[in-house]
């Protein structure tokens, strides 16, 4: 069955998904919505033809930070200095450069008009963070998403030259500030860097615990 959410900041039990991960429709993106479908394993996706749908997967693809993979060859250009990182220095910026690569399989964007308002909003609010990647002084790859406690919920990378995303990836894990990435759909460039699946239910609790 999925739910119908109306004016109300309220979420059914993510337990009540159907198989596809589907929980809820409707609703808006409100910061207080947002921040509450985060607390409980949730977050949007849908395209602009489409109403808000709200997610939360059976099981979600998750990065440990001490089970990051690095290869010899990564390790190699990380010390060659071949690029500059930065965090929150241009969130609208990185979440443009996101909506606009082309990925496999996906035809158009799901970061919105609607869904960039609302994370700018989060970033401002200080909920949503950006990390940077910069080649001569131009913004090569970066990363955004949403911070619950001590968890970080990727929400979407992009790069535009070799290894910058991976290069964002490596240098938010090694700020040591997050207990788990969420990265929340598996794709193989991220399970060659360590992340796996875990139970939505092992996921939930490692969030609820990440906000004591």
């Amino acid at each position: 069955m999925i739910f119908r959410l109306d004016e109300r900041i309220i979420f059914p039990d993510p337990e009540l998904a159907d198989d596809d991960g589907l929980l809820a429709v409707g609703g808006d993106l409100s910061a207080n919505r947002l921040l509450l479908a985060y607390q409980n394993g949730i977050f949007p996706w849908y395209s602009d033809d489409e109403p808000i749908l709200w997610f939360s997967p059976h099981e979600r693809f998750v990065l440990f930070p001490d089970e990051l993979k690095v290869s010899k060859s990564m390790n190699k250009i990380l010390r060659s200095a071949t690029f500059t990182v930065t965090a929150d220095t241009c969130f609208d910026k990185v979440i443009d450069a996101c909506s606009l690569i082309e990925r496999e399989g996906q035809d158009g964007t799901w970061i919105t008009d609607e869904m960039k308002a609302a994370y700018i909003n989060l970033h401002q609010k200080g909920h949503a963070h950006s990390v940077e990647v910069w080649q001569n002084e131009e913004l090569v790859g970066g990363l955004y998403g949403v911070l619950i406690g001590n968890v970080f919920c990727g929400e979407s990378m992009f790069s535009l030259v070799s290894n910058a995303s991976k290069t964002a990836l490596i240098h938010l894990v090694n700020t040591g500030l997050y207990q788990l990435i969420d990265c929340q759909v598996h794709t193989n460039h991220l399970e060659s860097m360590g992340a796996r699946m875990i139970s939505r239910k092992e996921y939930v609790t490692i969030l609820q615990n990440s906000m004591v």
